[in-house]
């Protein structure tokens, strides 16, 4: 609708300048204009033309004889590239529809890299001309493709344990051996679980996403001592050690403290998740005049390369067998991902697969709270040893 009314008024204008830029043309028999008229003209197309320049959205304006009158700063940034062919090959044919007297509309899709999306529209304007107008909705179509995705993930993970409870719940209906109504009964108890981690995975995410973090001094330390306890619980007597190398001196940082939590837990749960028996997950932090991070390294199965770029997305699961056995519900990451971009950082990944990996959140140096007297970077007793330099990879959506 917006897109709707900027076009109209950009037409308007358009509509407005065609007279003063295409030397409008006079009625015979019509009296000569006043000596002044010209300047005027001219001012008010200077103004017009300045005006339409400031606009984002490229106007394209064309006489009857299909020439093109006039370009803005942002039409004219498309010349003579060769993206600007593609768009003046869609932007002639589209004209020509409105020159017929039809508005009309393409959605020109151009793979880049990156992948661009340009909505361009024309409409008729008096005299026979047309005027368009080209926008990048490339963000708007990305938008809508990860809400038709969403919509479709969400309705699928929630089907399937919800499917589940109910063949589970008519199975018990009729049964009367003792023990397969037990068994039965464990299975509907589970896949209940299983769909309630599900939405509460998601009202987590949805809240992180629409809440600004908190401002109130948290102490990563025990931010870390939180997410390791979460992940013993998690190991269930498997046997994967966690351990930290945090010092005795407390990291203050100004954040909101259960992102904070669910974000490093989430990473330590995974490490966890996804090793085995015998296997070590270590977490360390780190602080320095640049960034203060949180490392979680794992000997775990590791992560196929050709999955690292899409691992933070929502629902995306690498071994689906693996997260439905270990309860993941593929919201894990994302949830990260959203703490870290909240607090103004990111999140890191490095992985060999067979190998295990190693996460890292990292957060601006300016959220530490320092004690008068401090040096610029932690000394040794409450800083980690600097990360793997295979830490540097970070995947970006």
């Amino acid at each position: 609708m917006a897109l709707g009314v900027a076009i109209g008024v950009i037409a308007g204008i358009a509509i407005g300048l065609t007279p003063y830029l295409l030397h409008r043309r006079r009625d015979a028999g019509t009296a000569a204009p006043a000596v002044a008229e010209p300047d005027r003209a001219g001012e008010i197309e200077s103004l017009l033309g300045a005006a339409v320049d400031q606009l984002e959205i490229g106007v394209v304006v064309a006489t009857a004889g299909d020439r093109t009158a006039y370009r803005n700063a942002a039409a004219q940034a498309f010349h003579g590239t060769h993206i600007g062919l593609l768009v003046d090959d869609n932007v002639d044919g589209i004209i020509a529809e409105a020159q017929a007297g039809r508005p009309a509309s393409r959605l020109v899709e151009l793979h880049g890299p990156p992948k661009t999306w340009l909505a361009i529209t024309a409409r008729p304007t008096p005299g026979g001309g047309a005027v368009a107008t080209i926008q990048d909705v490339s963000e708007r179509v990305r938008t809508d493709a990860m809400r038709t995705d969403f919509v479709t993930n969400i309705s699928h993970e929630l089907k399937t344990p919800v499917g589940a409870v109910a063949v589970l719940a008519e199975a018990l209906i009729d049964e009367t051996d003792p023990e397969i109504v037990e068994r039965l009964a464990a299975h509907l108890v589970e896949e209940a679980h299983r769909a309630v981690r599900t939405i509460d995975d998601l009202l987590k995410l949805s809240e992180i996403e629409s809440a600004r973090p908190g401002d109130t001094v948290v102490d990563l330390n025990a931010v870390v001592a939180t997410a390791i306890s979460r992940g013993r619980a998690v190991d269930g007597g498997r046997g994967v050690e966690v351990s930290t190398f945090d010092g005795p001196s407390p990291i203050l940082i100004r954040g909101d403290e259960r992102q904070l939590v669910s974000a490093v837990g989430n990473l330590v749960e995974n490490a966890v998740k996804y090793s085995q028996s015998g296997d070590v997950v270590q977490v360390r932090t780190r602080v320095d005049d640049t960034a203060v991070e949180v490392m979680v390294a794992d000997q775990g199965i590791g992560i196929p390369a050709r999955d690292l770029d899409r691992i933070f997305e929502r629902f995306y699961r690498v071994d689906k067998a693996r997260s439905r056995e270990t309860g993941g519900t593929g919201l894990g990451l994302s949830i990260v991902r959203h703490v870290a971009t909240n607090h103004g950082g990111e999140v890191l990944v490095s992985s060999q697969e067979g190998e295990g990996s190693t996460f890292v959140l990292r957060l601006p140096g300016d959220l530490v709270i320092r004690a008068p007297g401090d040096s610029d970077r932690a000394d040794g007793t409450t800083s980690a040893t600097p990360a793997p330099e295979q830490e540097e990879t970070a995947p970006h959506e």
